[in-house]
């Protein structure tokens, strides 16, 4: 019975594949062919059945751009850069979206130490600097049996300070690895989608408003109350915005 169940959850995900393939392919169809909405459908559709990759939100984006929709063309370069962080096309197009955005917001530069700590914490995923734990482990236990094994005093020394130094650079990647867990937790960003939101001081349409925000602007959620959700800017300023007027980027 088990093998009959596999072979139909194969056949299932192969007939998904084949009909992902061919949506991705006619979507791409119509947006050469300067058909942008629909190729948007298509795009969504892939979407639906719960694909998702970076060409995929590239092109999607690369559709809403040639429409002028401004969020969602935003929106969705974002989460292409979630899954290809480093592509050249992506960072370019993503650019010339955000100059179509209202909002001229400074960013709070990190200085001296701290910008050191998060750049080089940032070369790695969380799962990159745990892996390179693992590994300097390993040569930690090799060349301790190394140094133990060991008969010439010259090759103890060595094997005995390579020990040592494996061991300390074990402790340096773990406490890179926790960082960099601890800075995807606190990363929450959204996008604003409404044309105009007004943030309030606080979480209720009677509170002063604090300023306001175009679609487009990338936001940090903060909090969320109610219907309600408290955002921070690049530039510090904080406030709380209607829950419908921004869409979080971190949910798949």
């Amino acid at each position: 019975m088990k093998h009959i169940l596999y072979i139909l959850s194969f056949l299932f995900s192969f007939a998904v594949f084949s009909q992902n393939q061919a949506l991705f392919e006619k979507a791409n169809t119509f947006y050469n062919e300067g058909k942008y909405a629909e190729a948007i459908d298509n795009y969504n559709a892939i979407l639906d059945t719960g694909n998702h990759s970076a060409d995929l939100y590239f092109n999607l984006a690369n559709a809403h751009y040639k429409l002028s929709n401004i969020a969602p063309s935003i929106y969705f370069y974002e989460k292409a850069l979630q899954l290809a962080p480093n592509d050249a096309d992506i960072n370019n197009n993503i650019a010339f979206a955000r100059n179509m955005t209202i909002d001229d917001i400074d960013v709070v530069p990190d200085t001296g130490f701290s910008k050191l700590i998060k750049t080089t914490t940032n070369k790695m995923s969380f799962d990159a600097w745990s892996k390179v734990s693992v590994g300097l482990v390993f040569c930690f236990v090799v060349l301790f049996l190394l140094y133990y094994f060991a008969y010439s005093t010259g090759k103890k020394r060595l094997a005995f300070i390579g020990s040592l130094t494996a061991l300390f650079l074990v402790f340096v990647t773990l406490a890179f690895a926790f960082h960099k867990y601890s800075l995807d937790k606190k990363n929450n960003p959204a996008i604003v989608f409404a044309q105009e939101s007004k943030v309030k001081s606080d979480p209720n349409t009677r509170s002063e408003e604090s300023f306001r925000l175009h679609e487009g602007t990338k936001v940090q959620v903060l909090e969320t109350y109610n219907d309600w959700k408290k955002i921070k800017l690049s530039d510090g300023k904080i406030g709380w915005v209607v829950s419908e007027d921004i869409k979080m980027l971190n949910d798949f």
